[in-house]
């Protein structure tokens, strides 16, 4: 222990340099602050609650979706991820088990369907469109042109290839037994000018550019990726006609989360009149459909309870 005295500390000087520096560093702050919030659209919350939503869809490089996304941001203080599927067998799993929050990529036949097989509550909470399913061919002007026997393509998938057999149908390509449904299936055949290809709707296109099929019924998500030109439309079904409603395509969530409003302003927010313009330069022959949550649900019960009924 050392025997030297202690010395006192000198006597403090004046505090006023001390107390100029931390109102100064208190400015700065506030400056700071000011400055992050006004970058932030002005609200001191918007970081602290700011939201990430995972959608799935089956077009993410359409620019639309960044119109969309950019005004999520903006306007609701919510990140959206778009998760691309290639594959409409994987979207409603993948949601189903978390992987999104939300998907939109299919209508209210296919989402009755795929409740009633996997069954699962998938529910609807804001519509989109309905777009006309097309069948088209790079060699003939029309449907009647093509010749007897010629190959044409649609989807294999339960729902889209009903909807593709009654456009063939439609356009005097086959005949379906007692006029066909919504749930027709290739059994329901009776005869056939042309040979069908059945293949997963996102090859449909690929068989027609490739010249393995004479047309192709392609939907409208993978004829726009695919960039199939409008004047190879030889025939197509009727987007604004009524029997079209259950072709309009949705925002779709998990039961439990049907009434979390961040998911409805997103629904809600594919129909500002930015994402509209942008939808319709990406989407020309898509007619747009605004109905209610409520209404898409009982449309879906009334479907689902047909689809049960149709598998006897």
């Amino acid at each position: 222990m050392s025997s030297t005295t202690p010395s006192l500390p000198d006597k403090p000087k004046s505090r006023t340099p001390l107390i100029a520096g931390i109102v100064a560093a208190v400015v700065v702050v506030a400056v700071v602050v000011g400055v992050l919030l006004s970058r932030g659209g002005g609200s001191a919350t918007t970081a602290a609650t700011e939201r990430t939503v995972r959608i799935g869809v089956s077009d993410q490089a359409l620019p639309f979706w960044r119109t969309y996304t950019d005004l999520a941001a903006e306007r609701l203080g919510v990140e959206v991820q778009l998760v691309n599927f290639t594959d409409y067998s994987l979207p409603n799993p993948a949601l189903a088990q978390g992987e999104v929050d939300i998907n939109q990529f299919q209508h209210t036949q296919y989402l009755a369907n795929y409740n009633v097989d996997a069954g699962d509550d998938l529910q609807p909470i804001g519509a989109t469109a309905v777009y006309p399913l097309s069948l088209y061919s790079t060699t003939a002007d029309s449907a009647d042109a093509l010749p007897e026997g010629a190959q044409v393509a649609l989807p294999n998938d339960a729902i889209n290839q009903a909807r593709g057999l009654l456009v063939l149908q439609a356009a005097g390509l086959l005949t379906l037994r007692e006029g066909g449904t919504p749930f027709s299936d290739l059994q329901d055949v009776e005869d056939s000018r042309v040979e069908l290809v059945s293949l997963d709707a996102s090859q449909t296109a690929n068989a027609l550019q490739s010249g393995s099929v004479a047309a192709a019924v392609v939907n409208n998500n993978y004829a726009a990726s695919a960039d199939l030109a409008d004047e190879d439309v030889v025939f197509a079904d009727d987007p604004e006609s009524p029997e079209a409603a259950p072709y309009v395509n949705l925002f779709v969530t998990r039961a439990e989360d049907a009434d979390d409003q961040t998911y409805l302003d997103l629904a809600a927010l594919f129909h500002d009149p930015a994402v509209l313009e942008a939808f319709s330069q990406d989407y020309p022959g898509g007619v747009v459909r605004d109905v209610d949550a409520a209404t898409l649900q009982e449309q879906l019960a009334a479907i689902e309870e047909d689809a049960r009924a149709a598998q006897g």
